[in-house]
């Protein structure tokens, strides 16, 4: 399908119509990709019918997915090198066609919404417009005039090698080496991403692994450094880090049109473009596999538990994260969980005073991040837009929530002292008093600043990396020690 976008005459220019494709190209991502990820996210049991309309033709399938998901295309990532330079020769009066094999529909509000497109092709249900199909349709069109070209992946190929002048934008391994056997020169190119390895490493979320360390908790407090604990307790730890950065990458590509409308989120790799949905999908099943099959060397009860949390992840990210309080109470439980599971590969036993206090504590810490967000919002004159299940007149209340919440592990924290389980286990218990009051320090410190606005962060990950947190830590941990010394 054509769509004329502008209806000025051609202009009749030494300078033939320049072409440029929109998937990969001016575009870092792949709009029917996006689109799939935001109906799996939104509707999934609409989902589940994908499979037979892509029997029907892959045309089929793009208008079936465009006609059920608006995709927000003000917030694409797109290339703004070649942008510009699209601007600039439209300034210049020259005629910009966006020739695309994504819905036409999809293309046409992109068109929209730059505004400096003369005419639109896209596939139209029935046409997948792509290689040959484009190249056809394109000439049929310029006629004898010819076309300048910018693409980025193999079925780009033949308009390329057609062009009177063949441009890349981020182009492909594959478009690279056809361009080379085919002796296609590309005379101007628009490489727009960030350094792979960096983008991989962020995706991952290496800093959240420090969240795992609660693995090691039961069989510290337990008194039971052994080296073969130490050793399966590591060999959890890899387990548990491997399955959560997998779970990072299902939720931010879930997650992809939200973030892009996020001020600081719109950097994560995959709302950026930096890295394609596909790469994340790779992750996502490596990492899982490895996770798995690593976690089969250890207790079964282990691996029940990292099954359990694979699927409340999952179960979250798909859903109920929108949920008021549900969300919150599904992270805490993910902390504690990380104990249990910590327990069952060592053989370690969780008391119920550890059980109580991480319920209390994390489900405080759980509430602050979600505290935080609306207090920044409401600082900056916004409105939640990340289907939370938030408003900002909540603020109050979840306040009072998550005091209460940090009080109450605290009170945990000191009946335990005061139980006959404490002097199994420590020498000299009256040094695990003077922890009651850091642990207050730290728990309304960071309720304090979350109130100013100055809790942009994990409250986990900002305990590990602000200074005074570090200063409290190191402090608890001398005095644990000096507890169960005998003098």
């Amino acid at each position: 399908m054509t769509t004329s976008v502008h209806q000025e005459p051609s202009l009749g220019l030494a300078h033939p119509p320049l072409c440029v494709d929109l998937d990969g190209t001016l575009v870092k991502s792949d709009t029917l990709v996006d689109s799939l990820l935001a109906l799996v996210r939104t509707h999934p049991l609409r989902a589940l019918s994908l499979p037979g309309r892509l029997l029907k033709g892959k045309a089929a399938l793009k208008a079936y997915v465009s006609n059920a998901i608006a995709l927000d295309v003000t917030h694409l990532p797109y290339n703004r090198k070649l942008l510009h330079y699209l601007q600039s020769e439209r300034a210049n009066g020259r005629e910009i066609y966006l020739a695309t094999g994504a819905d036409v529909k999809v293309a046409r509000r992109v068109a929209e919404h730059l505004g400096i497109f003369a005419e639109v092709l896209g596939s139209d249900g029935a046409t997948n417009l792509t290689g040959a199909s484009k190249l056809e349709r394109l000439q049929g069109l310029v006629g004898a005039a010819g076309f300048d070209y910018i693409g980025n992946d193999t079925p780009d190929l033949p308009l390329l090698a057609h062009a009177r002048q063949a441009m890349v934008a981020n182009p492909s391994r594959g478009l690279r080496n056809g361009m080379r056997r085919r002796g296609i020169v590309s005379t101007r190119e628009f490489q727009e991403r960030r350094n792979l390895f960096r983008s991989l490493l962020k995706a991952l979320r290496i800093h959240q692994w420090a969240k795992n360390l609660l693995i090691f908790v039961p069989m510290l407090l337990a008194h039971r450094l052994r080296l073969a604990n130490l050793l399966t307790a590591a060999v959890a730890f890899v387990c548990f880090s491997l399955a959560a950065s997998a779970t990072y990458v299902v939720n931010d590509l879930l997650d992809i049109e939200a973030d892009r409308r996020h001020a600081r989120k719109r950097m994560r790799p995959f709302a950026s473009g930096d890295l394609s949905a596909f790469e994340g999908m790779g992750i996502v099943a490596v990492f899982l596999l490895l996770a798995l099959a690593g976690a089969r060397l250890l207790p079964i009860a282990f691996y029940g538990w990292l099954v359990v949390y694979l699927v409340s992840t999952l179960a979250y990210s798909t859903y109920l994260k929108r949920l008021a309080l549900v969300d919150v109470l599904v992270l805490s439980g993910l902390y504690t969980l990380r104990l249990q599971a910590g327990g069952a590969a060592t053989g370690t036993p969780i008391s119920h005073w550890l059980a109580g206090f991480s319920i209390f504590l994390f489900l405080s810490l759980a509430i602050v991040k979600r505290f935080a967000e609306l207090e920044n919002m409401r600082a900056s004159g916004g409105s939640p837009r990340n289907g939370r299940g938030y408003l900002v007149a909540d603020i109050e209340q979840m306040r009072s929530f998550g005091t209460a919440c940090a009080a109450a592990s605290v009170v945990v924290f000191a009946n335990y002292i005061s139980g006959r389980d404490v002097v199994a286990l420590y020498r000299e218990p009256r040094f695990l008093w003077l922890i009651v009051p850091l642990m207050l320090l730290w728990l309304f410190r960071v309720w304090l600043l979350a109130s100013r606005g100055e809790l942009n962060e994990d409250p986990v990950i900002f305990a590990l990396t602000d200074r005074m947190s570090l200063m409290i830590g190191a402090t608890v941990a001398v005095l644990a020690l000096l507890a169960s010394l005998s003098w």
